[in-house]
């Protein structure tokens, strides 16, 4: 017990260090507390950083600050507009299409699963199999359900994005533009003891930039290359399928294992058991392998230096917690705490730094 009176007594004569948990346990209970009304601010904020990189890559080509940012934001604006009014509706049309498909599923799939038990008497049952059946059927009508409860909310859904389309946009222009004014004004509030909370951003900022910049031309080519795949082969949903590999690779192992369902059950319902069906399979299984062997090393060589157990504790653990979006921010999450741990008073790293 006096080992960890004394350890921790030194810890908070540490004043850098408390300036760090304090900025850290802020920010913490503000996303807690009032995360929901802030939401807008947070998504601006992220937008905001993603964005950064390139205005002060155009502004080391020698382009003036505020053109640089007039011409990121321009770039920004017209990828939203077209992917609200052009992919999102494209992908909206092929779900509902699949859902209005889904009684014709069941009933192709119900007339497969009953014929296990007489090829595999050994290994099923008639009655495993209806239960089966009967609980697929529920989860479906849940599944239903929900999408009722969307469509009944759909006005106050159409006019929260209404707010996120005009806020958002907005707010990220003068993050951008008057960014030095803005972490000038929050920086008077800080307490000037914080180099050690300079030390971890400067390190989380660095793979988090790389990790983000890479995941990002990962998402458009294994999405295009996915699409063309589909299409060629003649899939349905091509486009719904292509999106959801192509945001597969933002969960890594997990994401590629979870697309396989929907991919491979698409492709059984639309064929059956034959030669176009292990076609489709086959591709999906070999654009993941590219991607996670050619593709990913090529982006990330000097990106996020995360081991791939910490990685998946770090997606089980944060999807716990918050779900999705723990699940997203899993490995950016991660980066921050290995950037304290090695930042931290006492670590080899940081001893090797003074």
């Amino acid at each position: 017990m006096n080992i960890v009176t004394e350890w921790m007594r030194r810890q908070l004569a540490n004043p850098q260090l408390m300036v760090l948990l304090l900025i850290l346990g802020g920010i913490l209970l503000t996303l807690y507390f009032a995360g929901d009304s802030l939401a807008p601010v947070v998504a601006a904020v992220v937008i905001a950083y993603l964005l950064q990189g390139l205005v002060e890559r155009l502004h080391r080509w020698g382009i003036p600050y505020v053109a640089s940012v007039f011409a990121v934001f321009a770039t920004f604006l017209a990828g939203l507009i077209l992917g609200t009014f052009g992919l999102l509706p494209l992908l909206v049309g092929q779900l509902t299409q699949l859902v209005q498909q889904i009684p014709m599923m069941m009933t192709r799939a119900r007339e497969l699963l009953l014929r296990l038990p007489q090829e595999y008497p050994s290994l099923f049952t008639e009655q495993q199999i209806t239960d089966f059946i009967a609980s697929l059927r529920a989860e479906i009508l849940d599944f239903g359900q929900t999408l009722l409860s969307y469509s009944v909310t759909s006005l106050v859904t159409l006019v929260t994005v209404v707010v996120y389309l005009i806020l958002v946009p907005l707010m990220v222009f003068f993050m951008l533009k008057d960014k030095d004014r803005i972490l000038g004004w929050l920086s008077e509030f800080l307490p000037h003891q914080r180099q050690l909370s300079s030390t971890v951003w400067r390190e989380v900022d660095a793979q988090i930039g790389n990790y983000v910049r890479g995941k990002f031309w990962e998402i458009i080519i294994v999405g295009s290359f996915a699409y063309a795949t589909f299409e060629l082969l003649g899939l349905q949903y091509a486009a719904l399928l292509a999106a959801l590999t192509g945001l597969s690779v933002l969960i890594p192992y997990i994401g590629a294992a979870a697309v396989t369902v929907p991919v491979t059950l698409v492709a059984l319902f639309q064929w059956g058991v034959g030669s176009d069906f292990y076609w489709a399979v086959s591709a999906y299984l070999v654009i993941q392998a590219l991607d996670g062997n050619l593709l990913a090393p090529l982006l990330f060589s000097e990106a996020v230096d995360l081991h791939p157990v910490a990685i998946i504790v770090a997606i089980l653990f944060f999807g716990g917690l918050w779900g999705f979006w723990g699940v997203f921010f899993a490995i950016p999450l991660a980066t921050l705490i290995q950037a304290i741990l090695r930042a931290w008073p006492g670590h080899p790293a940081c001893r090797s730094h003074r």
